[in-house]
């Protein structure tokens, strides 16, 4: 079989899982994306993979020990027995215990990781996983409806081959974690675009948050305001992008595609349009380096789908019919059935020309003092040996035209 160009990879268990009544994160997202996927056969141009879960080995390579146990053996009948850990590994609230919690986890961590090992052994020169991306987890610590940074996990991961990692992050909320796990190195650059506020969670991505010690520069971030449009977002990505291509020089990309970034998402407050997120993900593939994927937040179901298929489409340079497909949540997308509606936006553009030009400015002055090669010493890797081919023994998904995982 020829190798494709592009992996997918889908746990059919990751989308069943329930954060609780009324909460807005609903993994059952993924579900309704990977159903529109199959509907429009966008599985025959990819490599598809079922991964295994992680294991808490896995995981503790970079999570504190402790508090992964603690994911293990907390669940919603036994939590009071856990209340000083609650607040020590901030979980509750908008990061509730529910049933299955470390599962969830390792599903879309373990998804992330053998993405990430598939893209180091050159196998594929895209990798996706929509149901990673889960950006704001912290060492020893949840945060904004994530427990497990599977990005960190990967970046990792992606380290013991690649030289340079360019970890860039389009969802509406800073990518704190990873920031915050990169913050001393320069083998890895995060650059996130973002809403910024003391009122908007979390509260980080200040344009002065460079890194320190050997990392200093390389956390760039860049801080949006509400309302923002395709013609504006565009308008700073692309030269903010241009400049840390120039200046960085990575050896692979991880995208997060966070589709709370979408105008009309219920806890976001841009306006970029379906069309305007995807040109970000097309300005990314076009670099044509090794791209992990990666999904995010979003909190509109019916348009994270859509937006996640559109990207897929993207990645695998495919096109797509403006309607959508017969499908088990069709009704999800009445009443007009439409692939790439127009999404009102309640929110006008707070961000002038002239606040968008002085943040190009100040990323590029400070890119400028930033040095091709981090200072690391690599070796070179043999992708051959058996200790990866015996890492890469996944199961593959051989898929039917008409089948639905």
């Amino acid at each position: 079989m020829t190798k494709k160009r592009v992996a997918y990879f889908y746990d059919p268990e990751v989308g069943n899982y329930h954060y609780g009544p009324g909460h807005p994160m609903k993994p059952h997202r993924l579900s309704v994306t990977h159903s529109l996927v199959l509907n429009y056969d966008l599985h025959q141009a990819m490599s598809v993979y079922r991964p295994s879960p992680a294991s808490s080995q896995d995981i503790t390579k970079w999570h504190d020990e402790d508090y992964i146990k603690f994911l293990q053996k907390v669940s919603p009948l036994n939590a009071p027995n856990f209340n000083r850990h609650l607040n020590r590994f901030n979980v509750g609230n908008d990061c509730p215990i529910f049933d299955g919690m470390f599962e969830f986890c390792a599903r879309y961590t373990g998804a992330s990781l053998e993405a990430a090992r598939r893209l180091g052994a050159g196998e594929h020169e895209v990798a996706i996983n929509w149901s990673g991306g889960l950006h704001h987890a912290k060492r020893s610590e949840a945060s904004g409806f994530c427990f497990v940074n599977d990005i960190v996990l990967a970046i990792n991961e992606l380290l013991k081959t690649f030289a340079r990692v360019l970890y860039i992050d389009i969802d509406i909320h800073h990518g704190d974690g990873v920031q915050e796990a990169f913050y001393l190195t320069d083998r890895v650059m995060t650059l996130s675009f973002h809403k910024y506020g003391q009122n908007f969670f979390p509260g980080t991505g200040d344009l002065f948050e460079i890194g320190s010690g050997p990392g200093k520069f390389y956390s760039v971030n860049v801080p949006l305001r509400e309302g923002i449009d395709d013609e504006n977002y565009q308008y700073i990505f692309l030269p903010v992008l241009r400049s840390v291509m120039t200046h960085y020089q990575p050896s692979v990309i991880v995208l997060q595609s966070g589709a709370d970034s979408l105008a009309g998402d219920r806890l976001g407050s841009f306006s970029l349009s379906l069309r305007g997120h995807g040109r970000c993900v097309e300005a990314v593939r076009d670099l044509g380096l090794p791209l992990l994927v990666l999904g995010g937040g979003g909190y509109t179901v019916r348009n994270v789908a859509r937006a996640w298929t559109h990207e897929t489409a993207v990645l695998t340079r495919s096109e797509l019919s403006p309607t959508v497909p017969d499908n088990e949540y069709l009704e999800y997308f009445a009443p007009h059935f439409d692939l790439l509606p127009e999404l009102p936006s309640n929110f006008s553009n707070g961000n002038t020309r002239e606040y968008l030009d002085s943040l190009v400015k100040q990323v590029q002055d400070m890119l400028k003092l930033t040095e091709h090669a981090p200072s690391v010493q690599m070796f070179e890797t043999d992708r051959d040996n058996k200790e990866t081919d015996a890492a890469l023994k996944y199961s593959r998904i051989e898929v039917d035209d008409d089948m639905v995982i």
